[in-house]
């Protein structure tokens, strides 16, 4: 259960400027004892990168870019009337704007002290001229691809993502301030499957749907939706929970095809058609990717810092006119669950030549 928001921000904006200031103060000496153990490191013939100062240093620019984007919200919400006006237009494109210099520092510092490379094929290229509201279904896995996917919407196709996210993610106070400014969706965790729960779990996924067809409904020409339709990030158990949940509900047949599909999650398909047929002017993107999903604990993340890090994304572009909206609910099912088919032989493939290329 999160605090209210109130509470949210009266405790944890502050944090972000103390933290800030104690990341100021700490650097130069991390600086300092990093470059020293470098030098050692290399008259022994043990040197590598300094891991330490790669997160220290990510962490300050993080926290100082935080404190910036607050002030500026600060400034935008005294400057519409005290938040009178916060849904104008104005304001809406400038809080984009906002959202959109805070992801590309950290993209830009990300690259050059984590050596961070990212390699989209598709779309935007191929996305048709002119303006056209997009359904953007994506993977999830590993740290980070939920800011490189919407860093890329803002900047490279300069669309305004709508982002469906989990409601903890208010615990980060520029995010909380920011996406609840403009349009989002926060969907709180559902019950694990009970007797008991059923009920509850019932009625909260009533509201998730409710809350993305709001959004798609309400999409613009320079608009993207955003959906992770495996509802989490990629991890063996959560991969053999989804199974066995399909198997739980009688669903023998998608449960075979999901086992099937070993680098994604059983795809959630109500989310992603209430905002399909939300919206039918909307393509949709299919989004994959690699190099983060290995990434699965903060050892992981901490021993990947050892070298740099590339991402290999590939999009791709269905025409609303393909889009099965007006057939049945299997036959919807089936088309999606023969797209995750397709990401997952791509991830596959992806994969393979990258344990290739290492040999």
């Amino acid at each position: 259960m999160l605090p209210p928001r109130l509470v949210r921000r009266l405790l944890l904006v502050p944090l972000v400027v103390v933290i800030a200031a104690g990341l100021v103060v700490l650097t130069p000496a991390v600086a300092v004892l990093s470059a020293t153990f470098t030098l050692i490191g290399r008259w022994t013939g043990r040197g590598h990168r300094s891991r330490l100062l790669r997160v220290v240093f990510l962490a300050l620019t993080w926290s100082v870019g935080e404190t910036a984007a607050l002030l500026a919200l600060l400034a935008l919400w005294i400057a519409s009337g005290f938040g009178g006006r916060l849904d104008a237009e104005p304001y809406r494109t400038r809080h984009y704007e906002v959202m959109a210099r805070f992801l590309d520092l950290i993209y830009r510092v990300a690259r050059r002290a984590c050596g961070l490379t990212v390699e989209v094929t598709g779309p935007p290229d191929a996305l048709p001229a002119g303006d056209r509201p997009l359904i953007v279904l994506s993977r999830h896995a590993g740290p980070g691809d939920s800011l490189l996917l919407a860093h890329h919407l803002l900047t490279v196709c300069e669309r305004r993502p709508r982002v469906v996210m989990k409601a903890t993610l208010q615990l980060d106070p520029s995010l909380d301030i920011v996406a609840n400014r403009v349009p989002n969706a926060f969907l709180r965790r559902r019950p694990p499957d009970s007797a008991g729960s059923a009920n509850v779990g019932h009625r909260r996924q009533s509201e998730q749907i409710r809350q993305i067809r709001r959004l798609a409904a309400g999409l613009g020409g320079r608009d993207a939706l955003v959906i992770f339709p495996e509802g989490g990030n990629w991890t063996s158990q959560r991969w053999r929970r989804g199974i066995e949940r399909l198997r739980r509900r009688g669903h023998a047949g998608l449960a075979q095809r999901a086992a099937a599909m070993p680098n994604l999650l059983p795809p959630r398909t109500g989310g992603a058609f209430a905002a399909v047929s939300a919206c039918p002017a909307a393509d949709v993107i299919f989004v994959a990717h690699t190099g983060l999903d290995r990434l699965a604990s903060v050892r992981d993340v901490w021993h990947s810092l050892l070298a740099d890090v590339t991402v290999h994304a590939r999009w791709w572009w269905v025409p609303a006119a393909d889009v099965p909206r007006s057939a049945d609910h299997q036959t919807q099912e089936t088309w999606l669950y023969d797209w995750w088919k397709r990401l997952d032989g791509w991830i596959s493939e992806e994969s393979r030549g990258s344990l290739a290329g290492q040999r």
